[in-house]
């Protein structure tokens, strides 16, 4: 369980924004009537604090450095005060050179990516600005399609960006908007280079928002490098995690997590959970031990195509699997609605990634549980780390197993050969023993057979060797040739004949005389 600790609040300055500001309606914005009546029909009514708070400030056109625990509605944040503000733009021509690029979002990953851009497709469907999301794992060939039909809002992910830039399929020369979503993760994990490059194709004169679930120094200095007079909005505390969701730190051995795994599901009563590991190779394995094991279950990390990504994000959305057994792909940004539990099944080794993953739960201010299962001296480092990033006191529990709980703790994530031989093993010893020393009693059943006595059974046959052939002394005697030495062989005794034949076709070699040198006489 984990103890608040008491920190003293730090003033805010003068250009941030207050964090208790009161809660606001959707209809107070004086939205434009086709956004209104989308967020109206998705069943917006209040908006969260980072929302009341960044989308006045966007609607003025000023830059905005916003830091918000993830699954606050940073989305819509951004993209309401965006699109209302790119009406002035609408047209309903079909030039594709009436529909530049005008707002640029920017994601890390692309489960991130194809999410933002349903979203804006959904608070855009009455109006006719264009959108269209591009990111890698995919054909570039329906992208680039898209790409020349023009579009206004475009989001993607900055690798696949800069290849489209390369093809001259994306002129990013009129941008007005450029969103930095998870500026952060995009940092950690190398796109500073091509951010950089990103930024330089665009024009000096924009609206540049930074959003971030955590501000770290390089956040800051990226915000002072590309943002003019940002106002910072915050409205929790930094690396915070959400007061809704309930956390437990478990101290398991390694051989003991899947079945620890399995009593919290049980006592829980949960129907679906993330899994984060650390591994691509142990997501894939611990996935294939669930399955075994009875749980609905698929993996999620880097090495599947996109196409069995998005796969596996659909079947755990619509409920046809109860574990999404993944890695930290999946920890940045998923809005996945109603999922009660995330388990840590490996401690992350980024502190703050502790705070994205246990960010899948509890979501739009809904209760969550968040599992972590602590195992040895690594572990513990790693805990103390989140300990000091979250500023919490962490105390890890001890687990009590159910006595008729699946045997899972038969070595880590291995593919249940230990398992199997104990179970043989322990046939073996419930097998019914003879209380004589001469062997197994004689047991008749109806319509069986039991084995006969020692004393019944037919006489051993006798199995000794037969003995051996006599030799012959003729293959002992020692090796005599059978013709003379001095008598040449067949082949050697034929004349050879005095001209080969030879064909008309070679030219046979000139004799030419040689001259050699006398020998010396002394």
């Amino acid at each position: 369980m984990l103890e608040q600790t008491t920190d003293s609040p730090s003033a805010p300055s003068s250009d941030s924004l207050s964090t208790d500001t009161p809660m606001m309606a959707f209809a107070q914005l004086q939205l434009a009537a086709p956004l209104a009546r989308a967020v109206a029909e998705m069943g917006y009514e209040s908006m969260t604090p980072i929302q009341a708070q960044a989308i006045p400030v966007v609607l003025t056109g000023k830059d905005v450095m916003g830091a918000a625990q993830t699954g606050t509605g940073k989305t819509a944040a951004f993209s309401l005060p965006l699109l209302h503000r790119l009406l002035k733009h609408e047209n309903a021509s079909t030039s594709p050179a009436r529909h530049p690029v005008r707002a640029l979002v920017l994601l890390p990953t692309r489960e991130l990516a194809d999410q933002v851009a349903q979203q804006i497709k959904l608070y855009a469907k009455y109006t006719q600005l264009r959108s269209a999301v591009v990111f890698g794992g995919m054909d570039m060939k329906p992208q680039t399609a898209e790409l020349k039909k023009g579009v206004e809002v475009l989001v993607a992910t900055p690798g696949r960006l800069l290849d489209h830039i390369e093809a001259k399929n994306a002129v990013l020369n009129q941008v007005e908007y450029v969103v930095l979503d998870e500026a952060d993760r995009m940092l950690d994990i190398g796109f500073l280079p091509d951010l950089q490059r990103i930024l330089s194709y665009l024009p000096k004169q924009r609206t540049t928002l930074l959003f971030s679930a955590t501000f770290s120094p390089e956040i800051k200095r990226l915000a002072s490098s590309y943002l003019q007079d940002p106002i910072t909005i915050e409205v929790a505390r930094s690396n915070a995690t959400a007061s809704t969701v309930q956390q437990h730190f478990y101290s398991v051995g390694d051989d003991d997590k899947r079945r620890a795994l399995h009593h919290v599901l049980r006592k829980h009563q949960l129907k679906q959970a993330f899994v984060f590991v650390n591994s691509k190779l142990g997501c894939a394995r611990l996935a294939r031990s669930l399955e075994r094991e009875g749980l609905k279950t698929t993996a999620l990390h880097g090495d599947k195509s996109q196409d069995e990504r998005l796969k596996a994000l659909e079947a755990f959305k619509s409920g046809e699997v109860d574990l999404l057994v993944c890695t930290d792909v999946a920890a940045r940004g998923l809005d996945i609605k109603d999922v009660p539990a995330v388990f840590n099944f490996d401690v992350p080794f980024n502190a703050e990634d502790y705070v994205h993953r246990i960010g899948r739960t509890g979501r739009a201010g809904a209760s969550g549980l968040a599992v972590s299962f602590v195992g040895g001296k690594n572990d513990a480092r790693l805990v103390a780390d989140i300990e000091k990033l979250i500023k919490t006191k962490i105390e890890l529990e001890a687990i009590e197993f159910d006595e008729d709980g699946p045997a899972t703790g038969q070595g880590r994530i291995n593919d249940g050969r230990r398992m199997y031989q104990d179970e043989a093993r322990d046939d073996s010893r419930r097998a019914p023993r003879s209380s004589e020393r001469g062997g197994l009693r004689d047991i008749a059943h109806e319509g069986q057979y039991a084995r006969p006595a020692r004393d019944e059974r037919a006489p051993r046959r006798d199995y000794t060797r037969p003995p051996a052939p006599p030799k012959d002394p003729f293959f002992d005697q020692p090796y005599e040739p059978s013709i003379a030495p001095e008598v040449k062989p067949a082949w050697e005794a034929v004349p050879r004949t005095g001209a080969r034949s030879i064909s008309a076709n070679i030219k046979p070699k000139r004799r030419v005389a040689f001259l050699f040198k006398a020998a010396d006489p002394s």
